[in-house]
């Protein structure tokens, strides 16, 4: 890849990240990381408190974005029929009509998505998996690109079903906003509201133009020492008495790639160790049980052990 095609995409990725800083205050290095997963291909979860700008941060991305942006307001009685759609029969044309659900979207907000059942959770998983859902026997294509950005609330809170870890290990990326610093929340008590800000964004991006920037995170060059890098952190999990399992080949994949369009983002078309060591802390934890109730403070000591206990090539 020539420098050139570099240095654009790393001027269109800066104008997205300026745009949505104007939106979520302070948090530059958590939209590098959420604008990171999306050119990577991969599914975004948003887990914190309510009213840090989960919500706000996933309509941010669709708009900045030019894509087409559909919300599913996970519950106790949602079906997967409310996700995926349903066939309804036409006494016009007296035959059956398929009417799409909110999935068929280019970027599916499901909000406060452990607040539903196992089983209504349970029907994002193909989707997710290979952008694709299967309804009353017959298999659809999912828009491309396609991304769920989900938000999760604490497990500590009332009315919520724990994510099984096959759903968790979907998401290439879990991220904690956080409260903002105490300068970004006083401008945000004493500005404009962020939703106002938000209607008046224009996209950046057009979808093609995404695919493209994914296409060109494919050429990021991976050296040899990178990747005997990650395998070496996967080696490492396996063999720790601190986790109950090691991780997972996707996950190895799902770090290199993080890491290519942490680079690009960067404006590289080449992977160093610091790419995969910011983007491991969003990568990894969620992937990994340790037989505890870890929290936020939790997941950043599962990151810094294992990049302590590798070293680094």
């Amino acid at each position: 890849m020539s420098i050139e095609p570099i240095s654009q995409a790393r001027t269109k990725l800066d104008s997205v990240l300026d745009q949505a800083q104007e939106v979520i205050l302070g948090k530059e290095r958590e939209l590098r990381l959420a604008l990171a997963c999306l050119l990577a291909g991969g599914h975004l979860l948003i887990e914190d408190l309510p009213g840090v700008g989960k919500t706000t941060l996933a309509h941010l991305l669709a708009r900045l974005l030019g894509l087409h942006y559909s919300r599913i307001q996970f519950t106790s009685d949602l079906l997967p029929a409310d996700i995926l759609g349903i066939s309804v029969f036409e006494r016009r044309s007296e035959e059956f009509r398929f009417h799409p659900g909110p999935i068929f979207a280019q970027v599916v907000l499901a909000d406060e998505i452990n607040r539903a059942t196992p089983k209504a959770q349970s029907a994002l998983l193909e989707a997710m998996e290979e952008r694709q859902v299967t309804v009353e026997g017959r298999t659809r294509a999912l828009p491309e690109p396609f991304f769920v950005v989900a938000t999760q609330n604490p497990t500590f809170q009332i009315g919520t079903f724990p994510l099984p870890e096959s759903q968790l290990d979907r998401f290439l990326m879990r991220i904690q906003l956080g409260y903002p610093s105490a300068k970004a929340e006083k401008i945000l008590l004493a500005g404009e509201d962020r939703r106002r800000i938000l209607q008046r964004l224009r996209p950046t991006l057009s979808g093609s133009e995404l695919l493209d920037l994914q296409r060109q995170v494919d050429q990021v060059h991976l050296a040899q020492p990178i990747v005997d890098y990650c395998h070496q952190i996967l080696v490492f999990t396996r063999r720790s008495s601190r986790f109950l399992h090691g991780l997972s080949p996707r996950a190895g994949l799902g770090i290199l790639r993080s890491a290519k369009s942490w680079a690009l983002i960067s404006g590289r078309q080449f992977v160093i160790p610091e790419d995969v060591q910011a983007v491991l802390p969003a990568c990894v934890p969620h992937r990994l049980l340790t037989g505890e109730n870890e929290g936020p403070t939790g997941h950043t000591q599962i990151a810094e052990y294992i990049l302590e206990g590798v070293a680094v090539p």
